[in-house]
């Protein structure tokens, strides 16, 4: 006989903004059920953000090893190093565990009810749990399903071809890799199989590699590819695989055909928002493409139903679903609350790595803003310097009648650290003089915020 749970909030989806919204709304003493069909976490946790930044960690220190076994210049000098790509793998899955653990333990600590299961939308109150034989009453509606990965037609997923979850859970490394998608998700893998050992090309139908990016950012990063030795395929389109001959067919700007061999290929040309599987059709709510529709405090169409993180579209960002999360929890709890950051960065943990926080010199010109652009270099910069690492810069934007930054961007070995003051100078309205009269500590990478600020203002020192 089918049990009936009642409930003040119902959570679809353990990811970080379902997670966070789950553990806010405990402390706030709002009764709460969580339903999640796989692991806690969600993509982020289990097969994403952290996984992968697990394995780009091996990657690099499997590089410096193999660097360090050929003489460096540091005067360290190792005998040639092997990689048990098992143990690696291993050593991942431990992080993700303790971290998937801890959100379990955060979760019981504030009462909320978890329940593993697959949820079944009947309407904007009531959830039924496929396998359960368990429907859920409640009051407030929370969808937080994330997104998933977009799969190509021609390129469907199986033997050889990959999605970026199994490229992270390695049985062994290829030979030869060849990623379908020049983003951040293809590089960020890309160069991590490169530096493991395997052959990688990168295919992308846009002329430069992160296209999302202006050309003056990526420009660092195209030169660490090209050192690197991976071999890009711009302006080129995919046409299929033979799994016969282990080729890839693709096609040239010029519109011939290309056959190029590979042991497999990476599909990562994107995600969408998960919409499907789960009777969202039952609630009939506005959509803004293929994402759901949600107002400044991620209200959707029908009241007291929300929708927070990828399934409300772009920017899909772990740190954006949290926030979300966090707000929404706190708007059931009766306080005034409304998404309205002034930032939310983004970070492409690529070598080098790359941070986007705020309005890019092109995007302030398209709001008709006049804006002073400056940048230091890391090569001015004696931390970079000590680190071996003196490409990259950091770039500031700021409005030339007032001096009020309106954007932050950086290009360097370490830069996503630099994200924090980024949006914090943004969110606390800082004008080019704020950071320029804030001590910096030395020797740090910071010090070439400061920098970029005081150059802005025509005097920076050390330039």
């Amino acid at each position: 006989m089918q049990q009936t749970l009642n409930t003040t909030l119902l959570i679809i989806g353990g990811g970080p903004g379902g997670y966070v919204a789950a553990i806010r709304a405990g402390q706030l003493g709002i009764s709460t059920i969580l339903v999640e069909g796989q692991a806690l976490g969600g993509t982020c946790l289990n097969i994403g953000c952290i996984p992968s930044k697990a394995l780009i960690h091996v990657a690099e220190q499997f590089q410096q090893t193999r660097h360090h076994s050929q003489g460096s210049a540091l005067g360290i000098n190792v005998s040639v190093p092997t990689l048990d790509i098992g143990k690696s793998v291993e050593w991942k899955d431990g992080i993700v565990d303790r971290l998937t653990t801890g959100v379990a333990a955060l979760l019981k600590k504030h009462k909320v009810q978890v329940i593993h299961g697959w949820a079944r939308v009947v309407d904007g109150k009531t959830v039924d749990i496929e396998g359960a034989d368990t429907r859920i009453q409640c009051e407030h509606l929370l969808l937080a399903t994330g997104s998933k990965s977009v799969n190509l037609p021609m390129l469907p997923l199986g033997g050889p071809i990959i999605s970026s979850t199994e490229a992270l859970a390695p049985k062994a490394l290829p030979k030869r890799l060849i990623v379908v998608g020049g983003g951040y998700i293809g590089l960020e893998l890309g160069i991590a199989y490169r530096k493991l050992g395997a052959e990688v090309s990168v295919v992308e139908a846009q002329e430069r590699i992160l296209p999302a990016y202006d050309s003056e950012l990526t420009q660092p990063v195209l030169e660490s590819v090209k050192q690197l030795g991976i071999k890009l395929y711009l302006k080129h389109s995919v046409e299929g695989f033979d799994a016969g001959t282990n080729t890839l067919q693709v096609r040239d700007p010029n519109g011939d055909s290309l056959t190029l061999e590979t042991d497999q290929v990476l599909v990562a040309v994107g995600r969408k928002p998960n919409t499907q599987g789960w009777n969202l059709e039952a609630l009939n709510l506005e959509m803004n493409g293929s994402a759901l529709r949600i107002d400044q405090r991620c209200q959707t169409s029908m009241r007291n139903v929300w929708a927070i993180g990828d399934l409300a579209g772009e920017p899909m960002l772990a740190h954006r679903a949290m926030a979300q999360g966090e707000m929404v929890a706190e708007l059931i709890a009766g306080q005034h609350r409304e998404f309205n950051p002034t930032a939310i960065a983004a970070v492409c943990f690529t070598d080098p790595e790359l941070v986007v926080v705020g309005k890019t010199p092109d995007e302030a010109k398209a709001a008709g803003l006049d804006c002073i652009v400056s940048s230091f270099p890391f090569a001015a910069n004696g931390r970079a310097m000590t680190l071996e690492s003196k490409s990259g810069f950091v770039r500031v934007v700021a409005r030339r009648d007032n001096h009020l930054i309106v954007g932050w961007q950086a290009v360097g070995v370490g830069v996503s650290e630099l994200s924090t003051a980024f949006g914090q100078s943004l969110e606390m309205g800082a004008r080019l003089e704020d950071i320029a009269g804030t001590i910096h500590a030395h020797p740090t990478l910071g010090e070439a915020v400061q920098e970029a600020a005081l150059r802005a203002l025509g005097h920076a020192l050390h330039l």
